[in-house]
């Protein structure tokens, strides 16, 4: 019998901010359960009273839920809460995962700051908002990669690593600059690395995701609006699924990707094309 993805059975992953409804770590997560992962769910451990209508609506447990949605799939999940920015937290979910399972194999590094007020022209953009965008989705991946990457380089196993940019980080838009950097960041962190760990048999890419129809896109109405701004920007005239990068993350740890390191995809229907 073929699969669709091989040799994930019986590995174990670190999925970060995997705890939204409407999201990409949440199908990245369970995808990879379908795979054969066992997975570990991080999320900030926010307050009920903070999520989004349709979260509540249906009851919703933030990482809890998308644990669920992993054993459903007859596989074993561990949901913490964790601060990927935070140098100790992160040593500390390492213990962790290798406390629970004995083992880490794949990490993918999904969890990024709040969309909010850094989108302003720089001169505008304030210190702190700057900062909280770095330290999450910068340094928060950098620290994941550092922590996680060593335990992966000399496990004798090698793994692999997938960092979730965005095409921002690519099209350098006006009134970006916080976002863009920090994925740009990853991009060249993700290059980087996978030249230093290749020989472990470690690799490590990223995914740079296009509009993709999730919460952080809510300030935008769904419906004619929504419609024209997709048409406008997508040649493939539809906005992505959180599936459509859990697919292409599940791809890339599995063997089916053995020989792809050091990549940035772009997974946007088309929106960007140039090299």
């Amino acid at each position: 019998m073929v699969t669709r993805y091989s040799g994930l059975e019986g590995k174990v992953a670190v999925v970060t901010g995997a705890g939204r409804m409407r999201s990409i770590g949440r199908p990245i997560a369970v995808e990879l359960a379908r795979a054969g992962c066992d997975v570990v769910l991080t999320g900030t451990g926010r307050a009920p009273e903070r999520y989004p209508e349709d979260e509540k609506a249906a009851g919703w447990r933030d990482i809890e839920s998308v644990a669920d949605e992993v054993r459903a799939e007859g596989r074993r999940a561990l949901p913490l809460v964790s601060d990927v920015a935070d140098p100790e937290a992160v040593e500390v979910l390492l213990g962790e995962v290798i406390g629970e399972f004995g083992r880490a194999d794949i990490v993918v590094n999904n969890a990024g700051a709040a969309r909010g007020e850094d989108r302003k022209p720089v001169v505008d953009l304030e210190i702190s908002d700057w900062r909280t965008v770095i330290d999450v989705n910068l340094t928060g991946t950098f620290l994941m990669s550092k922590v996680f990457g060593r335990h992966l380089a000399e496990s004798g196993r090698g793994g692999s690593i997938v960092n979730i940019s965005s095409i921002a980080g690519k099209l350098f838009s006006p009134n970006t600059a916080a976002y863009a950097a920090s994925k740009a960041g990853i991009q060249a962190l993700t290059a980087v690395m996978s030249q230093e760990v290749g020989r472990q048999g470690v690799r490590v890419n990223a995914i740079c995701p296009g509009i993709i129809d999730t919460y952080r896109m809510d300030d935008i109405p769904r419906g004619p609006q929504w419609e024209k701004f997709i048409d406008s920007r997508v040649p493939l005239g539809r906005a992505g699924a959180g599936e459509d990068i859990a697919h292409m993350t599940t791809f890339l740890c599995s063997d089916e990707g053995a020989w792809i390191t050091g990549q940035s995809y772009n997974v946007d229907g088309g929106t960007v094309v140039q090299h």
